[in-house]
């Protein structure tokens, strides 16, 4: 009889024990599944971080025959942004001699033109792109005027520029000094746009503009400007 009787309480001990163990697990199963949930969460949100997707982008040119704003253009097809083109209150002499004349005599006489308009909210951007064609070998007058215009405190300025065969001349070298107080100033893009001297005017189009595209992607990788 004792035997019995123990029989039966090690077999309830038994199905007690398989009870609770039954009960704990259904209690942390949702705990595991909830702490994976968060690591998720937080490895997702975190996917932008330190890689300039998240930062406010201004992409700044300006341009006569057009080949400064398509490179503007496949900037803010990679990177995304707003674009802003740079114009003078005073339009610009449209014959190639006499605009040629009138820079010079601008840049000889650190002559500022005065601009059309200003960007709105300029301080909310983080990250500035700064757009001129080569003119005399130095940026055009505008885009000193720009430059004067506005205090880059804390951003960062990523120079680039078209030209018609000669070289970038001081145009990267003044977008740097010229942008006051800037967090950094990246390596600036150049590329040869139109000779407008031989007739050629938009230069970056059909199969010339998908290469330069492909340009512009490795020049934004190598300085470390994530795509959009």
């Amino acid at each position: 009889m004792k035997k019995i009787l123990l029989a039966v309480i090690a077999a309830a001990i038994v199905i007690v024990a398989g009870v609770v163990w039954a009960m704990n697990g259904l209690r942390t199963a949702p705990q595991t599944s909830s702490s994976s949930s968060q690591m998720s969460t937080s490895s997702t949100s975190g996917s932008g971080s330190g890689t300039g997707s998240n930062q406010k982008t201004l992409i700044v040119y300006y341009s006569r025959t057009g080949n400064t704003r398509a490179v503007a253009e496949l900037i803010q097809n990679q990177v995304g942004g707003d674009l802003f083109q740079i114009e003078t209150k005073v339009p610009r002499p449209k014959n190639y001699r006499a605009e040629v004349n009138q820079n010079e005599q601008e840049q000889s006489d650190n002559t500022l033109p005065v601009l059309k308009s200003k960007v709105p909210n300029f301080a909310s951007y983080d990250r500035v792109f700064i757009g001129s064609p080569t003119w005399n070998m130095a940026l055009p007058q505008a885009v000193v005027t720009f430059l004067d215009s506005y205090n880059f405190s804390g951003k960062t300025v990523i120079p680039f520029n078209t030209n018609g065969g000669y070289g970038v001349g001081s145009v990267f070298t003044q977008i740097r000094s010229g942008a006051k107080n800037a967090d950094r100033v990246l390596q600036g893009f150049s590329v040869e746009g139109g000779q407008e001297t031989n007739g050629i005017l938009l230069a970056i189009k059909g199969n010339r503009r998908v290469q330069v595209s492909k340009e512009v992607d490795s020049w934004l990788s190598r300085i470390g400007q994530n795509r959009k």
